[in-house]
């Protein structure tokens, strides 16, 4: 049976591939066209079988690229349908699966042709308009319906049009106000000045893959860094310093340079460097593309580092955003919606965070962020552009080729401007053997400015706690905001009630006309009793937060281990866990864990494969069962999903890499819900270690608990509630 599958599936692969050929034998044989020739998968076949051809020419454009996506999404979809399908026999059920086999099989060895093609394979991969479309078409030819709303959404579909329908996008109440006090922007023309292009022999040739090239064969060819001026003395805010390799990049901007690949690992302060370049060459109105992860990071980090200059965030439709801030900040997941306003608003410099997300030209993402930086370069002569990426090249060299493109180094075709003109005066062609270093360096030139955490060790701290502030989105976020509410409403009417029964006279109250000692035996009164009863009190907030924000923690996991290398990533609660391991395995990230039911030969064993298998890329840990007694310091990236109650706890979790021996600086990501009791809780925590310090180091293990953490939480939802009466 197997074999006359194998057979089967054989011959489909090995039929004529001319079409017409392919019609005139189906119609001699008068085979069941009903079988053949009914329904999605025969489409699906044929699409496939295109594709393949395409890919053994080597013509793989755009709408190759396409297809094939289209037809690894159908196919995923009809097998789910055909498994799930009640009405089918195990005989017809078979058959169809064994049908889709096929084409997963010949997918499958089309991409190992072509590994650029896996990219489109991946669940954050962009369904760009044209593969809607041709999603449509497919279902349709193969009769099934197609649903109304997807009709009418996509019914003027073109694969050559901007990739986001009009009647998607949105202008903000806040930004039209802007275009109306602003309604004479005129563009700057001094971009004419820039000297043309020499006709040599350059011109002649094929330059663009030569240059990625340049980078593969750069043997011996040291960092890919730009030289960077000696550092100037940048005012910052007080309480911040900044470090010798940022000032670099600071100082390049104050003298002109206006384009910059930021290629920094992770934890060297690239956003502060965007900020306060942004601010040196005065870039403002700056947009700024961010993942959804960092996005209320930039905003924090924007009033932290460049308080003169407003930044406001877009959410959603953009209705709650300052028209007229210096800093704009919005996420690629709803670029689509806004690239309309953000091509004619007159930015003077454009950020691009976590740049490796637009490697794939096709994606919408791409596709917009080119689209937008292309309109400002338009209007102004020289734009700050700041590419930001710890890991710029991916899976091949030509995913520099977005970067490049947005950044205005290159356009599809050539080298442009300084670039072309860099090359032409070393005066080699691709022929001559000095050509790849040469170009390197002139590529590098323009501003790839990349340092390591190993460089610059004397610049940074050995170990640091950062900050990720996220925002809770959906159901369960506002469930979360609701539950605190409640809470703070409860504490009021308790503090009201023992007001309004106290003896007369008895006056503790400070001149706010609020009773401290008071509150404090209210929070205490509300924790005591919220043990005992059903009722929401802030352990259970925590919990649910930790939850909510699980995915987040784990996604910004999965950036670093891409960028950095092994990374462990500590929590609390099994579910949350759970919810990060079930993230990784859909990135395709190799994972291990150590949890407090594993036996500990089953501990020993995944402790071992994070340690010694380069393809385990992240260690999934409970702070309890992990966080004492083992050795990770193959790492040196820790993300906390969770807050501890205790400074003690957040210290020895790590510490599990920070430890004799470790040779790079440990970073650890602390993921806060921003606009939550979560963060009043972790300002607790750091200032109880504050203390726990200035006693001269002694353990504070003890000396907080986190019913102690509950009061003290819930004394500041009170007076802020009190005092905000």
């Amino acid at each position: 049976m197997a074999q006359g599958s194998q057979r089967r599936q054989g011959a489909r692969r090995t039929a004529p591939r001319n079409n017409n050929q392919g019609r005139n034998t189906a119609r001699s044989n008068g085979r069941g066209r009903g079988r053949d020739d009914s329904g999605v998968i025969p489409q699906l076949a044929r699409a496939v079988r295109e594709v393949e051809a395409a890919v053994e020419r080597r013509s793989i454009d755009p709408a190759v690229r396409t297809k094939f996506q289209v037809v690894a999404l159908l196919a995923r979809e009809e097998r789910t349908r055909i498994k799930t399908d009640t009405e089918l026999t195990e005989g017809k059920r078979g058959e169809e699966l064994k049908r889709l086999d096929g084409i997963a099989t010949i997918l499958a060895q089309t991409a190992a042709r072509d590994s650029r093609l896996f990219e489109l394979l991946d669940e954050n991969a962009m369904i760009t308009d044209a593969a809607k479309a041709l999603i449509r078409e497919l279902k349709t030819k193969g009769g099934m319906d197609v649903p109304e709303e997807d009709v009418v959404e996509e019914a003027e579909a073109d694969p050559d049009a901007p990739p986001a329908p009009v009647e998607k996008r949105v202008i903000p109440q806040a930004v039209r106000a802007r275009q109306l006090a602003n309604p004479f922007l005129v563009p700057d023309f001094a971009a004419a000045a820039h000297k043309k292009s020499r006709h040599s022999e350059l011109a002649r040739w094929e330059l663009l893959g030569p240059l990625f090239r340049s980078f593969e064969e750069a043997d011996g060819g040291g960092i890919a860094c730009m030289p960077l001026p000696a550092p100037i003395p940048v005012r910052v805010p007080e309480g911040l310093e900044l470090m010798q390799h940022q000032a670099g990049t600071i100082a390049a901007a104050a003298a002109g340079h206006r384009s910059f690949l930021l290629a920094d690992e992770p934890g060297l302060g690239k956003t502060a460097q965007a900020l306060l370049a942004a601010q040196a060459a005065n870039a403002y109105p700056l947009l700024v593309v961010v993942p959804n992860v960092v996005k209320t990071n930039w905003a924090r980090e924007a009033e932290r580092w460049t308080p003169r200059h407003p930044a406001t965030v877009i959410h959603g439709d953009g209705d709650s955003i300052d028209g007229f801030a210096d800093i704009i900040i919005v996420n690629y997941e709803i670029l689509d919606r806004h690239v309309g306003w953000l091509k004619e608003l007159g930015f003077k410099g454009m950020v691009v965070d976590e740049a490796h997300f637009i490697k794939n030209k096709t994606s919408q993402r791409s596709q917009h962020v080119l689209e937008i930086a292309a309109s400002i370069r338009e209007r102004m002569a020289r734009p700050l552009l700041m590419a930001l990426t710890g890991t710029p090249l991916i899976n091949d060299i030509d995913d520099f080729r977005a970067i490049w493109q947005f950044l205005g180094w290159i356009d599809d075709r050539r080298p442009l401007g300084a670039l072309m003109d860099a090359l032409e005066e070393k005066g080699l062609t691709p022929l001559d053997p000095g050509f790849f270093p040469s170009a390197r360096r002139a590529v590098i030139d323009q501003g790839i400015v990349r340092r390591r955490k190993i460089d610059v060790a004397k610049d940074i701290p050995q170990r640091r706690i950062a900050d990720m502030p996220v925002e809770l989105d959906g159901e369960a976020g506002r469930s979360i905001r609701a539950a605190e509410r409640e809470l703070t409403r409860r504490l009021v009417t308790r503090y009201d009630s023992a007001v309004a029964t106290r003896k007369p006279g008895h006056h503790e109250h400070d001149l706010s006309g609020i009773d401290h000692e008071l509150v404090r035996r209210v929070a205490t009164w509300e924790r005591e009793d919220t043990e005992e009863s059903t009722g929401e009190n802030v352990f259970g907030l925590m919990r649910r937060i930790g939850q909510a924000k699980a995915e987040l923690a784990a996604d910004y996991t999965a950036q670093l281990a891409r960028s950095v290398g092994k990374v462990v990533f500590f929590a609390k609660h099994v579910d949350v866990m759970d919810a990060a391991q079930e993230l990784f395995e859909k990135r395709g990230i190799k994972y291990s864990s150590i949890r407090g039911d594993q036996t500990p030969k089953v501990r020993e064993k995944n402790i071992e494969a994070f340690l010694k298998d380069p393809d385990v890329a992240v260690i999934v840990c409970s702070l309890t069962a992990a966080g004492v007694g083992i050795n990770l310091q193959v790492a040196s990236n820790v993300v906390l999903a969770e807050l501890s109650w205790t400074a003690a706890e957040q210290t020895q979790a790590i510490d599990r890499v920070h430890r004799i021996g470790q040779d790079q600086p440990v970073t650890a990501w602390r993921v806060i819900a921003a606009q939550t009791i979560e963060a009043r809780i972790a300002d607790l925590i750091d200032s109880k270690a504050g203390l726990a310090a200035r006693a001269l180091d002694g353990s504070d293990e003890d000396a907080v608990s986190s019913a102690d953490l509950q009061t003290e939480a819930m004394v500041g939802l009170l007076t802020a509630a009190l005092e905000a009466r």
